[in-house]
């Protein structure tokens, strides 16, 4: 750990704030007493913030200085030196990998004077999944400690002439928090599958409307024409052959698609060897090659789609392989919730709703804050109408369709 400060939370009591630039400066076990961190039968699990997916990240280079995702982990201590909390933070010099886009800002910001980089980015790099930001470990007071993390941010951000701070895909309760203590309050739309307790897919495809239905059972049986099988690998299944396999999609699509894929052959080795079992891969293969697969992890309620990749094209294959075989995958183990990543409308249609993230800003400079301020308010309106807009036209059946529908429109 390179810095302690002592900052004042809200509570009045003093608090030791320091910098941990790796996550390798805490223990596992410390690790684990976190919100949301520990990978037991009870309470909240989210994969992305277990010390095997941070540490991966580090230790394979993917979210390192060297890239522009400098470790600045805020590891909050009382008095004695005990552990209350942890935001995972990273220095930054871009605003790459993050999903929530604030390049105008920075483009704004530098063409009046100012430098808007480094910023403070609380988050799990290349990863825009809604999860904890205050990490409170398990015996302390929630809402204190989140007090003394918002506190801290600000006071870090200040003392090392960073622009801003920003807290994405942050979850509810801690967007209470961060608003609270002065945040700037953004949203963005994804779509998620959610599992209403359906115990088949023919379950599921019972709430479509009939139209809808059909052409989502069409569709399924294109993809897998031309002798295309699925297969599910997860645990031992996990060889470092199929992770050559899988990274050989991921490098093509990445390639193509943003120039530069963010992760790396050994991150993928790595969370192979720390959190097999949190892993789902979805592979698609053809006479007897795999020739796309698509990554998903597994939280305590949750799968979480991420990337996929592939060296064939098939028509609607990646609609299977990243979205119906998330929801077959979902409903076989009762998981309640598909996370299928940012963005896409063409999920609409596959039985993913539309959902509100949310993301917390802290701005230094009060010109730049009050225009961000103004932005924001504006954007929040044209997102909460363009959600309300997807909402009506889901594919799923309207209430009244439900109650004068014959029976034999539930099988077609």
């Amino acid at each position: 750990m390179d810095q302690g400060e002592e900052a004042q939370g809200e509570t009045k009591a003093a608090y030791a704030v320091r910098i941990a630039t790796s996550i390798g400066a805490f223990t596992p076990e410390e690790w684990g007493r976190l919100t949301g961190t520990s990978n037991s039968s009870t309470g909240e699990y989210n994969p992305f913030l277990s010390f095997a997916f941070l540490s991966s990240l580090e230790d394979s280079g993917c979210a390192i200085q060297q890239t522009g995702w400098q470790g600045h982990h805020l590891r909050l201590e009382d008095g004695n030196g005990k552990l209350l909390g942890v935001v995972p933070c990273y220095l930054k010099s871009h605003s790459q990998g993050e999903y929530v886009f604030d390049h105008g800002w920075a483009d704004a910001f530098e063409r009046a004077g100012g430098n808007y980089y480094p910023k403070l980015q609380c988050s799990v790099p290349f990863t825009p999944a809604t999860g904890p930001r205050l990490l409170v470990a398990d015996d302390e007071d929630e809402t204190t400690v989140k007090a003394g993390l918002c506190t801290a941010l600000k006071l870090v951000t200040d003392r090392l002439g960073a622009s801003s701070a920003h807290a994405t895909f942050a979850g509810l309760s801690d967007m209470e928090a961060l608003e609270a203590a002065g945040f700037l309050h953004r949203i963005d739309q994804q779509f998620h599958f959610f599992n209403d307790g359906f115990s088949t897919y023919e379950e599921f495809l019972a709430t479509l409307a009939s139209r809808k239905r059909k052409a989502l059972k069409k569709e399924r049986r294109a993809a897998l024409g031309e002798g295309v099988t699925i297969e599910w690998l997860t645990g031992r299944d996990l060889t470092e052959s199929v992770w050559d396999d899988f990274f050989a999609f991921y490098m093509d699509t990445g390639s193509r698609k943003w120039g530069r894929p963010y992760l790396n052959r050994t991150f993928f080795s790595l969370i192979g060897e720390r959190m097999a079992d949190d892993i789902l891969l979805v592979m698609a293969k053809r006479d007897g090659r795999y020739i796309a697969g698509a990554i998903n992890f597994i939280g305590s309620d949750t799968l979480y789609g991420r990337n996929w990749g592939c060296i064939e094209d098939h028509p609607f294959l990646h609609f299977e392989v990243c979205y119906h075989q998330a929801i077959d995958f979902a409903i076989e183990k009762k998981l309640k919730i598909v996370e299928a990543g940012a963005q896409g409308e063409h999920k609409l249609a596959r039985g993913y709703r539309p959902v509100t993230t949310h993301s917390a800003h802290y701005i230094a400079h009060s010109g730049l804050r009050n225009a961000v301020a103004g932005y924001l308010r504006r954007e929040r309106r044209e997102v909460a109408s363009v959600s309300g807009y997807l909402e009506e036209h889901t594919p799923f059946r309207k209430a009244e369709d439900q109650i004068n529908a014959p029976a034999s429109s539930k099988t077609d």
